[in-house]
């Protein structure tokens, strides 16, 4: 975004990733959320906010999308990643499902709770869009292999996946492509809008 023009700044939880912005230029505040400075005046408040899962590590993501709501613009834009928890993925692994990542993630989201969590944050959807990534669902494989001590190796290396450069997505991709179109895939991209005062 800054190579576009756009004047940019963050909030990194991570100090040494915080830092590692913040040498190349970039104002990041280190710390949480909560602690972060809002912008000084009207002015400096934002056109578009973006969180890549993000919203289900936070203690409260109400109170979060409310502060970002002060933090916006009239007519701002929120754009979100989440896990979906409403997912087929989810359905068939459970317990073992990779996106499920206890006790990092503290909220799970489906399609209507997050509007509905964004609603009572001061955001409307815009748009959802479900993901063309099915790394989720190849760690979950890895997962239930390894619950079930099948194949030690094959699950290690499933479960590195999505961490991994994803060599095999291209023969994934056609899977992805269908279970987004069906609303499916384990990641949510959510478009959001600043609701207005009345």
């Amino acid at each position: 975004m800054a190579g576009e023009g756009w004047q940019v700044s963050g909030v990194e939880f991570s100090e040494e990733a915080a830092g590692r912005a913040r040498a190349l230029g970039y104002p990041v505040h280190a710390g949480s959320l909560e602690t972060a400075p809002a912008p000084a005046s009207s002015a400096e408040r934002y056109d578009l906010i973006a969180g890549w899962m993000v919203l289900e590590h936070l203690h409260d993501p109400v109170c979060a999308l409310r502060q970002l709501h002060g933090w916006a613009k009239p007519g701002a834009r929120l754009a979100l990643s989440v896990p979906n928890a409403n997912s087929l993925e989810f359905s068939v692994f459970q317990d073992a499902w990779f996106a499920l990542q206890l006790p990092n993630h503290l909220f799970h989201f489906t399609p209507r709770t997050i509007s509905a969590v964004l609603e009572a944050g001061g955001w409307r959807i815009d748009k959802l869009f479900h993901q063309r990534e099915i790394s989720n669902l190849v760690a979950s494989i890895g997962y239930a292999m390894k619950d079930r001590h099948w194949f030690p190796g094959l699950a290690n290396s499933l479960i590195a996946y999505p961490w991994s450069n994803g060599h095999l997505y291209v023969i994934y991709h056609p899977l992805a492509c269908l279970l987004s179109a069906c609303g499916q895939t384990g990641r949510m991209t959510v478009w959001a809008k600043r609701k207005e005062d009345d």
